[in-house]
């Protein structure tokens, strides 16, 4: 239950400078009652002036801030985690001893019990349970100990917002303390497991602007309440730096997703500053969209948590977007498990394919029994392994659907929406996860489609954005940041991506339409490229050839078998399935083969690249097709290079490295005629960054 401080400033009124407005339940010491700003609850007043759009000063706590204490004088406030922190991460971790002991203790119990079954001696069994209650007892006061650990670090885990950066704090024996300077701040990021979305709690992640090495901060056990303000707090004081930047009074700027949508309320004495434009409102509104799923969303937003607190408003919502029924069910049967079950079902059908290889080679074998003998066995191991192969594939159906379950889940209650000057993504029916991005921090806009997505006519849409890898995080999750980046629609129709974009980010409206293909030798060098120096199929098949006839000559009639008067009928009988089996492998080169021609012939139909005076776009084509734009002024360099083959076929290869994702993103365009990469250096050339 919330306490309300005689001296909170009235919801709705914009703070005067100066004045501290406590938490919702902080205790404070008491101060001397503020001023109040007249409020403009009437009737037909302006948008700007609902309690949604007062502009805050930077550094007056609003309401949902975390329990503060009072501050030293000059000192900015301590603002401390929810006190979940302590008990939740205490059961968290009695879970993980108790799982660790029970694998540990395991053989111990089934041997304790085996031993009683067998009529073991009363004194090992009660030397068994002795042991038990000790190792028990053991538990009970480890977890003991980690609870006391986990309230003195609660005391020592707390937060601080100064005028220039944010600060956190944290460590019993080994301090730390993370600057962030609010002009770094990329993204603020919130991530609830299911035991926190059930108390309302959840891990806020700060993103900054940084190299491969860099790592989000991240503010564990914030209420949904907390979270939400922190990250409108930290885009207000990262405005406020930006305008004092330029020679604006920083104290005329308000809080970010409010001021993007009315102008921040003036403060006496300072010159006004002029708030970002807003983002134009959609020609036609959303399309409505819905699903099963989003019913349980409801409920999850409804019911917030034990501790969440009430919603604050953060903006105003321009355009809005969810997941059709049929969008979800995609989303989830299309995962990669489908194309694992199609190269399955593959083999299984190569597997057949040289069963009936196996029947046109005739037995070598002298003897009619022994033919016989050799037939039946080949028999029953053609069934068990068809049976075998059927059970596999079974087993990988159940899983497909099992994923595909788990991916309808993860993007239960997904909504994207535009909120002033902010992108935002929310989605998970269990484990809930938001992200956001700010407009300017957005680095290209990249549509992906799969080789299922390109037979169904969808795709995925997604921001490219500065990314942080969060700790422990290996170099594979990196990669996997790098590739989706903010997923703003994981499975649309090609035809409805210049709606959604039109609403969602309409800055990237004017994209250039004038495709540049690449250079028209480029098929023939593809073709030996793919199919020859990098062909799965060619190579394969030298090496069954290499292996082919390593084999005859070492089992065949003239071979080392005959030199040492070996088994030579048993010989030759393996030798024809050993043949038999690689004219099967030789037919899968083929078809392996033919692939790696049509995607190359895909790749020359498809690849091309696009600019004009404020954007670029580059498209890469084949049995999947991903097409990335980005603003001019988000290319942090451009290069071409060309070997001497290229410099022969008079083309190049041209690359663009973006900020994107974490440690950047290059795109490459291979064999682009000579005279469009000039062309396009030309046009790189004004900013200063082209490497040649």
């Amino acid at each position: 239950m919330e306490s309300r401080n005689p001296h909170q400033q009235p919801c709705g009124v914009a703070p005067q400078p100066g004045a501290q407005q406590p938490a919702p339940g902080a205790h404070v010491a008491p101060a001397p009652a503020a001023p109040e700003a007249p409020a403009h609850a009437a009737a037909g007043a302006p948008a700007a002036a609902s309690p949604a759009h007062v502009a805050p000063q930077p550094g007056a706590p609003q309401p949902g801030a975390p329990a503060a204490a009072s501050p030293a004088p000059g000192e900015p406030q301590k603002h401390h985690v929810h006190h979940s922190y302590i008990w939740l991460g205490s059961i968290r971790a009695a879970l993980t001893i108790l799982f660790v002991m029970v694998v540990a203790s395991l053989s111990s119990i089934i041997s304790l019990v085996a031993g009683a079954g067998e009529g073991a001696l009363a004194e090992d069994a009660f030397a068994g349970v002795i042991a038990l209650a000790a190792t028990g007892a053991g538990v009970v006061v480890l977890v003991g100990v980690l609870a006391v650990y986990q309230l003195v670090s609660y005391k020592h885990l707390y937060f601080m917002l100064s005028a220039d950066e944010f600060n956190l704090h944290s460590g019993v024996i080994n301090k730390k303390r993370v600057h962030v300077p609010y002009q770094r701040v990329q993204s603020v990021d919130q991530r609830a497991s299911l035991l926190q979305r059930l108390f309302g709690v959840c891990t806020v992640s700060i993103d900054t602007a940084g190299g491969a090495s860099n790592k989000a901060v991240q503010v564990p056990y914030l209420t949904k309440q907390q979270a939400e303000w922190l990250r409108v707090e930290l885009f207000s004081r990262k405005r406020a730096v930006l305008m004092g930047a330029q020679g604006a009074p920083a104290a005329a700027v308000g809080v970010a997703p409010a001021a993007a949508a009315a102008p921040a309320a003036p403060v006496p004495g300072a010159a006004p500053v002029p708030a970002p434009t807003p983002a134009p409102a959609p020609a036609h509104a959303a399309p409505a969209s819905g699903n099963v799923l989003d019913a349980g969303a409801a409920v999850w937003q409804d019911v917030g948590g034990l501790f969440a607190g009430a919603e604050l408003d953060t903006g105003r919502v321009t355009y809005e977007y969810g997941l059709t029924n049929k969008e979800l069910l995609l989303t989830g049967l299309s995962n990669n498990t489908a194309f694992v079950l199609i190269i399955i079902g593959v083999l299984g059908i190569a597997g057949q394919l040289v069963d009936v290889l196996f029947s046109l080679f005739p037995r070598t074998s002298s003897s009619l029994v022994e033919g016989l003998a050799a037939q039946a066995a080949a028999d029953v191991i053609g069934g068990a392994v068809a049976a075998g192969v059927a059970a596999f594939l079974v087993g990988i159906f159940v899983l497909w659907l099992l994923s595909g379950v788990g991916s309808c889940i993860s993007y239960g209650g997904f909504r994207a929406r535009r909120r002033d000057s902010r992108i935002e993504v929310e989605r998970g029916l269990l484990q809930h996860v938001f992200q956001g991005v700010d407009i300017d921090r957005v680095q290209s806009v990249v549509v992906k489609q799969t080789f299922i997505r390109r037979l169904l006519g969808y795709c995925e849409v997604s921001l490219g954005k500065i990314d942080a890898a969060a700790e422990g995080e290996d170099s594979s999750q990196k990669s996997a940041l790098n590739e989706r980046g903010l997923v703003i629609h994981p499975f649309v129709k090609v035809s409805r991506v210049p709606e959604i974009l039109a609403g969602i980010i309409p800055e990237y409206a004017d994209l250039p339409t004038e495709a540049v293909p690449v250079a028209p030798v480029a098929l023939r060098r593809a073709l030996i490229r793919r199919c020859v120096l990098l062909g799965s199929g060619f190579w394969l098949a030298v090496c069954v050839a290499v292996l082919q006839l390593l084999l005859n000559v070492v089992a065949g009639p003239a071979g080392v078998a005959s030199a040492f008067e070996m088994d030579l009928v048993g010989g030759q009988v393996v030798l024809g399935y050993l043949n038999a089996g690689a004219i099967a492998f030789y037919v899968l080169a083929v078809i392996l083969l033919v692939l790696d021609a049509v995607g190359s012939v895909l790749w020359f139909r498809e690849s091309s690249f696009a600019y004009n005076e404020r954007f670029m776009q580059m498209s890469i084509g084949g049995f999947s097709r991903e097409t990335m734009s980005f603003p001019r002024q988000k290319i942090q360099y451009g290069y071409t290079r060309s070997n001497p083959f290229q410099r022969r076929a008079r083309t190049a290869t041209l690359s663009v490295r973006t900020a994107a994702g974490v440690g950047g993103t290059t795109m490459r365009l291979i064999d682009v005629r000579e005279q469009d990469a000039y062309t396009w250096l030309g046009w790189v050339k004004p900013r200063g960054n082209v490497l040649q």
